[in-house]
């Protein structure tokens, strides 16, 4: 005869080990602003299936898009609070809070993705002073976005080839870009990014300093006539952060996890970003979107004076850092030699994927 209290303590040590099973399952809420579509979406969400592949399925990423749960100047507060445990902050909405991550806002002769992104990882893992500031807010740094360098987009008339043609434009560009911008001379209209095409459309704005990748995704080359690459710089204090607590709350293993995850989806989205925009730059100049629009490389004469004008502004974040306590000349010369060495190992060994 069979037992009934065998087969109920059976029945009882499955359900058991289920909800312990469950219950080890880390599930982790992620707020971000942008749509799902687009290289950096892409990105995201291999940094989510490698956070899950890398765990063994025990931690997933839920990532919420477009805002549906906080808008991009509201997820810092939401990640510091626990509303979300990770999001993707931009330190141009929270400049003093997140100057740990401004630095990397601040132009930069190179506007290669992987480099970039590359030292912005090692600065923001590694640089002790950095993680505490973050820490100060309730956030750990995990990974890092970049917009790609800034190109001038134009309107039929307004293309600009040198600083002096910037002078009297109106223009439309983002955080310490649209300074620059301005002290050349630029009229600086401030818009979301979805009302751009509608400016340029209507006159509005004369240029636009933006990214070929955006070229596509809000095909603005319906209403331009040049593109001038200028490939300046990058915007880089734009990284996926996580609250304190939860980072504080788990294991060294799932750490590991995350930690792995990020560098991983810096080297992925790096190589989108480079293809996206060798594709962006040939499919304009030869119609395939539609329009030929002429791309055209910057002199390198003017392209420096552009760069040169940037001066003060990294001489600005090195005295704010300075001034929060933080040792901002030494933090600023490691991160240029950050970017040298990883100059050198790309020219040396070529880009992670290629190798």
């Amino acid at each position: 005869m069979k037992h009934p209290f065998r087969f109920v303590s059976i029945v009882l040590v499955l359900v058991f080990a289920l909800v312990a099973q469950a219950s080890a399952q880390l599930v982790l809420r992620y707020a971000d602003g942008s749509p799902n579509r687009g290289t950096r979406a892409e990105a995201l969400e291999y940094f989510a299936s490698e956070v899950k592949r890398l765990s063994d399925g025990q931690m997933t990423v839920e990532i919420h898009w477009a805002g549906a749960l906080l808008k991009y100047s509201a997820i810092m507060d939401g990640v510091v609070s626990g509303t979300v445990d990770m999001g993707t902050v931009l330190s141009a909405y929270n400049p003093r809070k997140l100057s740990a991550l401004s630095i990397g806002d601040i132009p930069l002769a190179t506007s290669d993705p992987w480099v970039g992104m590359r030292s912005m990882y090692e600065l923001e893992t590694t640089e002790q002073q950095l993680k505490d500031s973050l820490m100060n807010q309730g956030l750990v740094y995990v990974s890092n976005f970049t917009s790609t360098g800034v190109q001038f987009e134009c309107t039929e008339g307004n293309e600009i080839r040198t600083v002096e043609d910037i002078k009297g434009k109106r223009m439309r560009a983002s955080a310490v870009y649209g300074n620059v911008l301005g002290d050349l001379g630029a009229n600086m209209v401030s818009m979301t990014y979805g009302d751009v095409y509608q400016a340029l459309d209507s006159g509005l704005v004369d240029c636009l300093g933006s990214y070929f990748y955006t070229m596509r995704a809000y095909k603005t080359y319906e209403v331009i006539s040049t593109v001038t690459r200028a490939d300046w710089g990058q915007l880089m204090g734009f990284a996926i952060a996580m609250n304190q607590y939860t980072w504080e709350d788990m294991t060294d293993d799932q750490k590991d996890v995350i930690r792995q995850a990020g560098s991983s989806m810096v080297d992925h989205f790096a190589q989108l970003q480079i293809e996206e925009i060798e594709v962006a730059a040939k499919s304009l100049a030869s119609g395939e979107w539609g329009p030929t629009i002429p791309v055209t490389a910057m002199d390198e004469t003017e392209r420096q004076k552009i760069l040169d004008a940037t001066t003060k502004y990294r001489d600005m974040w090195i005295k704010e850092a300075t001034e929060r306590g933080l040792d901002g000349q030494r933090i600023w010369d490691r991160y240029l030699a950050l970017v040298q060495k990883y100059e050198q190992e790309r020219d040396q060994d070529g880009y992670p994927w290629e190798r």
